[in-house]
């Protein structure tokens, strides 16, 4: 493997002000710096003839003519290739990238040095508005044009270049060679197989900053590099979802899959939610969706497995179901996109706009009649965030969710800051403790709900499972919320929020008084709760399978890698 050898790539326009500060942060990393004259005006010019001969590890190369910010960076890579260096690392010349992020991008040069590093903007307040939303729609294509969610932020000009591959690339094909060079070189650079790594760095828009991105031309050029980059996208397909392939011991437990989003992707999603309506967003939403369902392919046979799964235990019973063809798949991942839409309206506060039902409500009445609260069994079958619509029909009561995810803090702090009057407490948790149920304790004994799923096991203690039959064949579900249940000492009744043509049906069940788990028959108690929660899962899911969103191998034994049908310790009676 060729030894690490980086130098530093400055393109240069027409910046005779900030290019000087701009390699004096540079020198103390003891680089070779490169700077590529793009036919600037005659102060910039002199300047970088004045870095030159002043500065001993800079040096000048002058192109005749203005050649764009990807011609230079083009001109600059050939000549560091000729000089024998490995790695080009490109920095724009007027001072927005944070350089002390140099030996970062260095580190990670040595530990992958066939992948392309590069930066992802973390903006200040200095960021044009326009300029930051307007950069998703690229993300999004390119999101599109490489079938992976890799390249989180393919316009940034803070990047490692592994040069070999950079050449070959140059040699054969022709790239954009103004301001949509950034995005094409990195989405074929992809292309060929190479991994893209990105890394937070800061960017800053400082005030006096001379900008050559043209509103007009550059926008028409990157249109129509989408354009070409879609269509060639389209014949790599094979390729590109052979990349997501797992490999031999890859599958993961639920909890361990990495959820997507930020605070500004959730932002962003709410406010077009806002801007554009529901109409709007939802023909948005199908080449989203279609593209998540090329690419999540262990997402994509869970869903044709449990589809299977549905139809058989149907026709058991003697009830329709749908295929489990490909169709029948994609409407199963719209559906989810849909239930999105719906979270998004009911943090928004627009769950008023839609017809609600309820449906045995007195359980819920009842139980607050007499200045106790309850715990709401819910599942991943439908929408639980519609439940928020109760604060509205019993004034003053709160609910409370518990969820095991990072994104809670996310979603939480964007909502509120959006919807301050949001009634839908999201608790997040890692596990399951004395503190926490005195904590919950206390919101019952306050009258509050306190609702938590069923159907996901554990991320902290995976063997902790009881297996009971589910749409014919035994399936892990969680001991965690029922023991919190039963300490909790106050009703218990299960809770399905599901999408009816018109709106939403929220539908109460009596499960329990008061759940006991009897020390002596603490297993068998325990494994028959759980199977009539599971029991009345499946009388739900046969009803309306496409909301049913446990996008991963449900009957597996996901720490374990055993068969359902293979013993644990907890169906052992081991713990």
């Amino acid at each position: 493997m060729t030894a690490l050898r980086p130098c530093i790539l400055i393109p240069v326009y027409n910046h005779p002000h900030s290019i000087a500060p701009t390699v004096a942060s540079i020198l103390p990393y003891g680089l070779p710096i490169i700077l590529v004259d793009d036919g600037s005006d005659e102060p910039t010019s002199t300047e970088l003839r004045r870095l030159e001969k002043t500065l001993q590890p800079v040096q000048l190369t002058r192109l005749s003519q203005n050649q764009g910010k990807g011609g230079a960076v083009m001109a600059g890579m050939r000549l560091a290739w000729r000089q024998g260096f490995s790695h080009a690392i490109q920095v724009d010349a007027d001072g927005q990238h944070d350089v002390a992020d140099i030996q970062h991008l260095l580190e990670l040069c040595r530990q992958h040095p066939q992948a392309v590093i590069s930066g992802q903007p973390r903006y200040d307040d200095s960021v044009p508005r326009a300029r930051l939303y307007s950069r998703y729609l690229t993300h999004f294509w390119v999101w599109v044009e490489t079938l992976s969610l890799s390249i989180r932020d393919s316009m940034c000009g803070f990047r490692a270049y592994p040069l070999e591959a950079c050449i070959q690339l140059l040699d054969r094909q022709a790239l954009g060679r103004r301001m949509d060079f950034d995005i094409e070189v990195l989405v074929r650079l992809y292309w060929e197989g190479l991994a893209v790594l990105q890394f937070p760095t800061r960017v800053t828009y400082p005030s006096d900053g001379v900008s050559h991105f043209r509103a007009w031309q550059d926008n028409w050029l990157i249109t129509r590099l989408h354009t070409r980059l879609v269509f060639g996208m389209l014949r790599r397909i094979p390729r590109l979802l052979q990349r997501h392939l797992p490999t031999p011991g890859s599958e993961r437990h639920w909890s361990e899959r990495r959820e997507r989003g930020s605070r500004i992707g959730i932002r962003f999603m709410l406010r077009s939610y806002q801007w554009c309506g529901r109409r709007v967003f939802n023909v948005l939403l199908l080449p989203v969706m279609l593209y998540y369902f090329l690419c999540a392919g262990s997402a994509r046979r869970a869903s044709g497995a449990y589809l299977q799964r549905v139809r058989q235990r149907a026709q058991q019973r003697g009830l329709p179901a749908p295929s489990p063809g490909i169709a029948t798949r994609f409407a199963h991942f719209y559906c989810f996109g849909q239930a999105i839409l719906d979270k998004l309206s009911v943090w928004l506060g627009d769950h008023d706009k839609t017809p609600i039902q309820l449906h045995n409500e007195s359980l819920l009445t009842d139980a607050l009649a007499q200045g106790r609260g309850a715990l709401l069994l819910g599942s991943h079958l439908g929408n639980l965030e519609v439940c928020r619509a109760l604060g509205t029909r019993v004034p003053g009561l709160v609910v409370n969710a518990i969820v095991f995810t990072e994104h809670a803090q996310r979603f939480n702090e964007v909502i509120e800051s959006l919807n301050p009057d949001a009634r839908l407490n999201l608790i997040q948790v890692s596990r399951f403790d004395p503190a926490l149920a005195v904590t919950l304790k206390q919101k019952i004994d306050q009258g509050e709900l306190v609702v938590i799923v069923g159907d996901r096991t554990s991320a902290t203690a995976r063997e902790r499972v009881v297996r009971v039959p589910f749409l014919g064949e035994a399936a892990p579900f969680p001991q965690g919320p029922f023991i919190l249940a039963a300490l909790m000492r106050c009703p218990v009744m299960l809770l399905f929020c599901l999408r009816n043509p018109v709106g939403f049906d929220i539908i109460f069940e009596p499960f329990r008084e008061r759940l006991e788990l009897p020390r002596r028959q603490r297993d068998a108690a325990l494994a028959e709760a759980v199977g009539d929660y599971a029991a009345r899962l499946e009388h739900h899911c046969l009803q309306r399978p496409l909301q049913w969103f446990n996008f991963f191998d449900f009957w597996a034994d996901n720490e374990t890698g055993r068969l359902p049908h293979e013993p644990t310790p907890a169906a052992t009676g081991h713990r």
